[in-house]
């Protein structure tokens, strides 16, 4: 039975079958940081989930999927209520999946694939007929589906550990940080790209875009979006988000939302 009560455990490493699916909602749900032996693909149908990798940040708005590689320790929030599809792949068919971690954008064959593994009994046999060729299908497809730019990478120097450990406040501006590290702007630039391959104001910018994606996903408004991340107005708010990712914030959720 593939809907499962949340209250219960789950581990997907007790099963023998090639892919394990889960369909499921959950609301505020904390997973705490663990990792499996198969590899995963964690779909958010709808909704938003935040997850936290050793070394980034993901988010997964609707109609995105991660792929999060077999031993690979994540730790995964959903805010309200998330209705998600996950896959686990066993570990030698992992191998011909992605070795990193990857968000990809959903499209409408991957989709259906997703829900027909999703639902398929937990002791299906995936080695023959129908059921191979939709496998094959479903790991052609990962590979080869469009990647979003929904991974944050994180710095690990320790003079930044209050930066990264409250990564849903709002980063300071860089002057801010100067006095709060004890580094100079340009010490905080340089670690900045070496750690994370961009400068503070660009990962900045990229941490303001996810956080922007969360919170409307998770049903706030453009006005409120707008002043928890400190524009100073919607329609500067608006034209940031086009200059991120080509279209307004109304068309993306659009999009997103077409499930």
């Amino acid at each position: 039975m593939p809907y499962l009560d949340v209250t219960g455990t789950f581990d997907p490493d007790s099963f023998e079958a090639e892919v394990i699916g889960l369909a499921t909602s959950l609301g505020d749900h904390d997973s705490g940081s663990h990792l499996h032996q198969r590899g995963q693909l964690l779909y958010a149908r709808r909704g938003c989930i935040r997850i936290t990798l050793a070394d980034r940040l993901c988010l997964l708005p609707p109609s995105r999927a991660v792929w999060i590689p077999p031993q690979t320790a994540h730790r995964a929030v959903m805010q309200q209520t998330v209705d998600y599809r996950s896959l686990w792949f066993r570990p030698d068919l992992s191998a011909s999946l992605p070795e990193d971690v990857r968000v990809i954008d959903v499209r409408p064959l991957l989709r259906a694939v997703l829900e027909s593994i999703a639902l398929a009994d937990f002791h299906e046999d995936w080695r023959g007929g129908r059921h191979a060729h939709l496998l094959g299908l479903c790991i052609h497809e990962i590979c080869g589906a469009p990647q979003e730019a929904m991974l944050l990478p994180l710095p690990s120097d320790r003079r930044l550990a209050s930066l990264t450990a409250h990564l849903d406040r709002m980063p300071p501006e860089l002057q801010v940080l100067e006095a709060a590290v004890g580094a100079s702007g340009k010490t905080i630039t340089r670690i900045f790209q070496k750690e994370t391959g961009m400068g503070y104001q660009q990962w900045r910018q990229q941490w303001r875009l996810m956080r922007a994606i969360e919170l409307l996903a998770t049903g706030h408004s453009i006005t409120y979006t707008a002043a928890e991340l400190e524009f100073s107005s919607d329609s500067v708010f608006i034209a940031f988000f086009r200059t991120m990712l080509g279209c307004t914030p109304g068309s993306y959720l659009h999009r997103s939302q077409q499930v």
